[in-house]
């Protein structure tokens, strides 16, 4: 178990992007892009050509309208035609309530008091808390606020409709819509699979249609909210005329682990309530209203390796206690994953220059010089804002070293993880909250959301900006303290 501590709080192994372990489908796809472009850029020198050709020899002005016509079809209205639009038009995330609130004295005191906790655990917890960059104002659900801790069904199901009805009900109101309105609906919740679902409940709740396609995303960690809209995007490809609703949460009183093994008691300590909706659409009816459009949307897993499966599981321990155990493997296999993540997204976005360079150094690595540093792309050349995983301060550090961001760039992260916790899949969605309510995201500008969960499983979503984003500091979970915020370290 000492060893495990000792995880939690040295560096993470570095550098978490430039791995020198080459997976050959990442690699295979950059090459691919690199090609394709390189053939496009070769196309286009050829029309060029043709059409000096045919002015010097003064051919029949036809030959020039048959080039541009071929060259039209294949480089911009095929590429129009096969890139259905999907639009984020609003998004909310929960203010939880004040007497949620759990300050670590009180964490620790309500710990302490609970039989469960040997002295050697509430050490270890509050080593964990002191460390793990979170503030004194975050919050957990009435249920872990008993002594001690009430985690059953009926409690569970209380901590959904808190953290879901809220955030349904603002988005409703912000874009107004009626439930019947909405076509498909995505609840992602890790921990709890309630019967009825979590999906039901809603419908339940707010009558909505009986042809609604609703789904329920369990077991996917926090990389399931950028999931949901990845499996949103696609029926959106199917269903035209439609609008999306995605409900992202994790219910903590399930989660809760009241036994002694240090790699199941971390999650006691860092996860904390949260909750998000967000409203996708492929109408362009009112889309100047609309906030974003999305670019790309990519996901991967690594759950046929074994190391990385087991790296993070829910088990039960020696004395039939079930929790989830972090395993010291759990940052590699991170790294390896988001690592092949960024490539493959890099080959997609990334302006020729970028991944020619970066190509051109991995043949190096491989095949002339071992010891050659492998060039990190700059990938502020196509993203203005970023947004990482909150799942602890020296992660979201060694994901920013990696791509060579600054600290403003990795800030919302930060202070994210401060003032709420790791809320799961949701805590990417008040990142991009912090970003409007500073008045940061400006119209044309990139906003790219990189998810990280068990399984393990990375996914990655690009949106563009497509209208101003203004008065938004008012609004949302920042609203009452945004101007508090960024808290300079050691504050």
């Amino acid at each position: 178990m000492e060893t495990l501590s000792k995880f939690n709080h040295d560096s993470i192994p570095k550098p978490i992007i430039t791995t020198t372990n080459f997976h050959s489908g990442p690699f295979s796809k950059l090459l691919t892009s690199t090609l394709s472009e390189l053939f496009r850029f070769s196309v286009v020198l050829l029309v060029i050509s043709i059409h000096v050709f045919f002015v010097l020899h003064k051919w029949n002005p036809i030959f020039h309208l048959l080039s541009l016509t071929c060259f039209f079809l294949v480089f911009v209205i095929k590429p129009l035609l096969s890139k259905p639009k999907v639009y984020l038009v609003d998004f909310s995330c929960l203010q939880p309530p004040n007497f949620c609130r759990v300050p670590f004295s009180s964490f620790l005191e309500h710990s302490s008091i609970i039989e469960s906790f040997d002295t050697e655990s509430i050490n270890f917890m509050a080593k964990i808390l002191h460390s793990s960059g979170l503030s004194e104002e975050t919050y957990l659900p009435p249920a872990l606020h008993y002594i001690p801790p009430i985690t059953n069904l009926r409690e569970s199901i209380k901590e959904a409709h808190l953290v879901l009805f809220p955030i349904m009900e603002d988005l409703l109101s912000k874009t107004k819509l009626s439930p019947q309105e909405i076509d498909i609906l995505l609840i992602n919740c890790s921990g709890f699979c309630p019967s009825p679902s979590l999906s039901s409940i809603i419908i339940n709740k707010y009558s909505m249609r009986a042809d609604i396609k609703s789904f329920n995303l369990s077991g996917m960690g926090c990389s399931a909210g950028i999931l949901a809209v990845d499996l949103a995007q696609n029926l959106l490809k199917v269903h035209k005329n439609s609008y999306a609703v995605i409900l992202s949460t994790e219910i903590l009183s399930t989660g809760w682990y009241p036994g002694n093994e240090k790699p199941k008691l971390l999650l006691n300590c860092l996860f904390r309530m949260g909750s998000a909706a967000i409203l996708l659409t492929n109408k362009e009816d009112g889309k100047e209203n609309f906030k974003y459009k999305l670019l790309h949307a990519l996901r991967l897993q690594s759950a046929f390796d074994d190391k990385a499966y087991y790296s993070a599981i829910r088990e039960e321990d020696g004395n039939g206690i079930t929790g989830v155990t972090i395993s010291r493997d759990l940052m590699p296999v991170a790294g390896e994953i988001i690592r092949s993540n960024i490539t493959l997204l890099g080959s997609s976005i990334l302006p020729f220059l970028e991944k020619f360079r970066y190509g051109v150094s991995i043949f190096r690595k491989r095949f002339l010089h071992k010891s050659a540093e492998v060039y990190v792309p700059d990938f502020r050349t196509v993203i203005q804002h970023f947004v990482m995983p909150t799942s602890g301060r020296l992660l979201i550090k060694e994901i920013g070293k990696g791509l060579k961001l600054e600290d403003r760039e990795i800030e919302a992260a930060l202070m994210t993880l401060r003032r709420f916790g790791n809320q799961s899949s949701s805590s990417l969605w008040y990142e991009l909250a912090y970003m409007e309510g500073k008045g940061r995201v400006k119209k044309g500008d990139r906003v790219w959301q990189l998810g990280m969960g068990s399984g393990p499983k990375c996914g990655n979503v690009v949106w563009e900006c497509v209208r101003p984003i203004i008065d938004e500091s008012s609004k949302g979970p920042w609203a009452d303290r945004i101007h508090q915020y960024p808290v300079l370290p050691g504050n």
